[in-house]
């Protein structure tokens, strides 16, 4: 039987529509089922669905809005804040209007989200690589409850849900499997005006990193360095250099212009120009000379001021990621592990090792002496749920975080050849 189809963009929509941070309209999704059989494949499709079937009275409504959303009866799906809309199609030729409705967040919900993803650099990059760390999900109760959501439909069946509004809440899973942001646009925020937001509070935090302002320049007048050669006079002595700054400064934003070369690539050139710079005149040595490709463009990544926000800086990562056939979230995960030690906390990133017996057999009695909790060894690693040390071949511990049980480790904390110290430090003692 042949449907009529509901238009996926409404009134006014087109080309020539004005873009709407707050307003997304999907075409009909085709099902796809997971490995395991469930309707959605991500953690938290499955918690959105799971909110619904919950508090679900009839299973047998359940089933048949399954079946619906599996036979694709479900028209082009709408996300507003607090709203999921759509027309499904039943046993009547009109389609039914169904929604589901659901709570937003608050402000004070959303700062918590906000300084919680922009705090660790693993949760950004989870955001922009599409998925949802556990830890972040709970901190402003992002994903539904059983209850919270809502469903209404125009049909007759007063069912809690009806069919179509189980058919609109499996196929809306799917949406939440591509793109995680849907889901934070049902609860009140659009994509652009996230990582805005993270984008200003990153720039927050790196003012708050810079350096100090350089020692003045010590003068010397032109009156007295140069005089008149005359009777023997010698000249005075120069000042003294100015001793090497701690760290190499950080560009200046180049303005915009749209006939100047790539601003990223002006940025780049002049952040690897400091750095290498520096190291010159600290070291005498070419910090980049014994590098291989990948540590190389981890290096220049982890040069790069930002996390990852813009989409210049996406744009970086991405292809410094995957000329090396690697994914964003390895050089994420890569340029953490970079700043947190250089080369050497690379290298115990990627490099486990059986370290001999000496300080990694006396680290274990020494955090439970200092009543820390207790740790699974494996060759060079000290693992708890959340917390892992790792002894690098420099015998300096570092410190690695996940969220419970996921076996996600990613660098935090400053290292320490003491392994209660670094241990400490991470768990913020």
């Amino acid at each position: 039987m042949n449907r009529p189809r509901v238009p996926a963009g409404g009134p006014g929509s087109g080309p020539a529509a004005r873009h709407d941070d707050r307003r997304r309209t999907f075409p009909a999704v085709p099902p796809r089922a997971a490995p395991d059989g469930r309707f959605a494949a991500t953690w938290w499709g499955n918690a959105w669905v799971e909110a619904l079937e919950d508090t679900a009275l009839d299973p047998a409504r359940l089933a048949r809005g399954r079946a619906y959303a599996g036979r694709g009866q479900v028209d082009a799906i709408t996300v507003t804040p607090g709203r999921v809309v759509a027309y499904v199609h039943g046993s009547r030729p009109r389609p039914y209007r169904t929604e589901i409705r659901l709570r937003t967040l608050g402000d004070d919900g959303w700062e918590r989200f906000l300084d919680a993803a922009a705090a660790r650099p693993d949760h950004i990059a989870a955001l922009l690589d599409k998925d949802v760390p556990h830890a972040l999900a709970a901190v402003a109760d992002l994903l539904p409850a059983p209850g919270d959501l809502i469903p209404d439909c125009s049909c007759p069946d007063d069912g809690f849900p009806c069919k179509h509004a189980a058919a609109l809440c499996y196929q809306a899973s799917r949406l939440l499997d591509e793109d995680p942001f849907v889901l934070f646009l049902m609860r009140g925020r659009g994509e652009q005006e996230i990582l805005a937001a993270l984008t200003r509070r990153n720039a927050a935090r790196s003012a708050a990193e810079a350096t100090t302002a350089a020692p003045a320049m010590p003068t010397l007048p032109a009156r007295d360095a140069l005089p008149p050669r005359t009777g023997g006079r010698a000249l005075p002595p120069l000042p003294e250099p100015l001793p090497a700054p701690v760290q190499p400064g950080r560009p200046p934003v180049p303005p915009p212009d749209r006939h100047a070369p790539d601003p990223l690539a002006l940025d780049l050139l002049a952040t690897e120009a400091a750095a290498r710079a520096h190291a010159f005149l600290t070291t005498g040595q070419d910090p980049v000379a014994a590098l291989t490709p990948w540590q190389d463009a981890v290096r220049l990544a982890a040069a790069h001021p930002g996390s990852g926000l813009t989409a210049s800086t996406r744009a970086l990562y991405r292809d410094l990621a995957a000329a090396l056939d690697r994914t964003p979230t390895d050089l994420a995960r890569a340029v953490a592990a970079w700043r947190q030690g250089g080369p050497a906390g690379l290298a115990v990133l990627e490099e486990p090792w059986d370290p001999p017996a000496g300080p990694f057999d006396r680290a274990r009695p020494a955090l439970l002496a200092a009543d820390l909790p207790a740790f699974r060894p494996w060759r060079n690693r000290l693992s708890g749920r959340t917390l892992q040390l790792r002894l690098g071949r420099d015998g300096l511990w570092y410190g690695y975080e996940s969220d419970a049980d996921r076996e996600d480790w990613w660098p935090r904390g400053t290292p320490d050849a003491d392994p209660v110290g670094a241990l400490t430090a991470l768990m913020g003692r």
